[in-house]
């Protein structure tokens, strides 16, 4: 065996033992914790009553965001990658926000700006809308946080395909939908649906924005990352394994869609 072979081989083992010690153990250790009492206590805790609202909500408020980022995504990947416009430098950075602003910051921001005494908190009361401690302050603290992805996985493929075929469409009489729906959804659709999964992804996922503007009341504004926390706090720790458990099948099912939409994407890229 040459040394450079041997080398390759270390690194590897260094590799993969660093993610098993980092991301297979404590997952493996979760699972084991779950079900060390057998299948009907983890069934009995998951069908709670705050259980079984905290998922519907998290499902409820990932349906809301996720669509509008997906439309928002759309939208913004062809201002970057077709449009001309003065301050576009400053709109691809404002895109970025999320990804560098911490999400217990995005939900003070949230509060400060929908709260009972924020910019527009008073008038909304007045006219008799709640937005923080409710199910709106979740929504758009879910929106912020998972706002670039489809926007960052739709841009690239816009600009690798380019725009030709839109022209040649454009002077053949195809008007601007036409031409969307035909030619430039065709294009990007794999790379809208990458970008779906991670927003669907983060949606679920979110803590720490959620958990300032939600109020985490139990059977209303709880949602499964909000269980988990609540639970273990509580001492409820074979509640919390349980929660968890659900939250990492979720992510399980997640990364899988991602490794089936993979390869067709980098297929049309």
């Amino acid at each position: 065996m040459t040394l450079t072979r041997r080398w390759r081989i270390t690194l590897r083992a260094v590799a993969l033992g660093y993610l098993a010690l980092l991301l297979l153990a404590p997952v493996g250790v979760i699972f084991y914790r779950t079900f060390e009492h057998g299948v009907g206590a983890v069934w009995d805790s998951i069908t709670t009553p705050a259980a079984v609202s905290a998922f519907w909500l998290t499902v409820e408020v990932a349906a809301i965001a996720v669509p509008l980022n997906t439309i928002f995504g759309i939208v913004m990947a062809m201002a970057l990658a077709r449009g001309r416009f003065r301050g576009k430098w400053l709109l691809n950075a404002a895109i970025d926000l999320p990804f560098a602003i911490s999400p217990i910051v995005i939900g003070l921001a949230l509060v400060l700006v929908f709260g009972v005494n924020g910019w527009f908190g008073g008038a909304l009361a007045d006219a008799g809308i709640k937005v923080i401690f409710s199910v709106p302050g979740i929504v758009l603290a879910t929106i912020f946080v998972s706002l670039p992805f489809v926007v960052r996985e739709v841009t690239p493929v816009l600009r690798e395909v380019g725009d030709e075929q839109e022209q040649v469409a454009a002077t053949l009489g195809a008007n601007g939908w036409q031409t969307f729906w035909r030619i430039t959804l065709p294009a990007i659709r794999w790379g809208i649906a990458y970008g779906v999964v991670l927003s669907v992804a983060r949606a679920i996922g979110e803590f720490g924005a959620v958990s300032v503007v939600s109020g985490k009341i139990a059977g209303e504004t709880q949602t499964l990352t909000l269980l988990v926390e609540n639970r273990y706090g509580n001492y409820d720790v074979s509640g919390a394994y349980a929660a968890a458990t659900l939250l990492a099948l979720i992510a399980l099912a997640t990364l899988l869609a991602m490794t089936l939409i993979k390869p067709r994407r980098e297929e049309n890229e």
